[in-house]
């Protein structure tokens, strides 16, 4: 269905990080939605990836997606973002774009990940930082209040969302490290159930401006297209309220399962 006014005629850009390493959680499956997603809605959708060795250049793409790894793995991709993509997703999210990260690509957005004695550096663009702890990993079903209100279309009633399926994220979630937010960073939301970023804090993920980093997967945005939806709008500089409503029956269906699997 053409919608030109949707999206003003522009394809959305998306990047996705190291998708041969950071691809544990069937991230391929939030870059799906996101393409289908706007192809419904007649707006065009380029997908590039940048691997190990590739300098990244933060001007060129809306959005830029980073998903989780095995230990070795992140390791690797940690090195790489150091070297080449540090000063890209820094341009990247200084201009507004949207910038990703899920579990292991969450806490690869902050300043480190002490994996025992060892401390891997983060990018930085969130002020967390993650510690692998002794004890049991964080696993399970988990279901947060997302903090997006201050993004909504203006006019739009707050009062009637409060408690709708479009400020709930449902996922799952099964992290070792514990994450940690600096004194003035916000979190993506508030801990409905599960564990969130370290099973205590009752917080889950992290959100600068466009940077946002979220342990939930399984994966996310099928779980979650309201939020697929905010990220395509925000990508393209659209309020979500300009983008062609679908037919979201079965989605909204999906994401009602992820919440009863949380308990709510």
């Amino acid at each position: 269905m053409p919608d030109d006014a949707a999206g003003g005629g522009r394809a959305l850009r998306v990047c996705a990080l190291y998708p041969d390493l950071m691809n544990i959680y069937a991230d391929r499956g939030n870059l799906l939605v996101l393409e289908r997603r706007c192809a419904w809605r007649g707006i065009g959708f380029e997908l590039s990836s940048s691997g190990l060795g590739e300098r990244l250049d933060g001007s060129v793409h809306d959005l830029f997606y980073i998903g989780g790894g095995q230990d070795r793995d992140q390791r690797l991709c940690a090195e790489d973002l150091l070297e080449h993509k540090r000063a890209g997703l820094h341009d990247a999210a200084a201009r507004g774009a949207v910038v990703l990260g899920v579990c292991g690509g969450y806490q690869l957005l902050g300043h480190s990940y002490t994996l025992g004695g060892e401390e891997i550096g983060g990018v930085g663009l969130l002020d967390v930082r993650t510690v692998r702890e002794d004890g049991r990993r964080l696993i399970g079903n988990v279901a947060i209040e997302a903090a997006l209100d201050d993004d909504d279309a203006e006019g739009e009633d707050q009062t009637e969302r409060r408690g709708s399926s479009e400020v709930v994220l449902a996922g799952f979630e099964n992290h070792g490290g514990r994450t940690r937010l600096g004194a003035g960073q916000k979190p993506l939301g508030r801990v409905l159930r599960g564990h969130g970023n370290d099973g205590r804090s009752g917080l889950e993920g992290a959100r600068s401006g466009s940077t946002i980093g979220t342990y939930l997967h399984g994966p996310l945005l099928p779980k979650n297209v309201w939020f697929a939806d905010w990220l395509i709008a925000r990508a393209l500089g659209l309020a979500r309220s300009a983008l062609t409503p679908l037919d979201d029956r079965l989605e909204l269906d999906t994401h009602l399962g992820a919440r009863r699997a949380a308990g709510i």
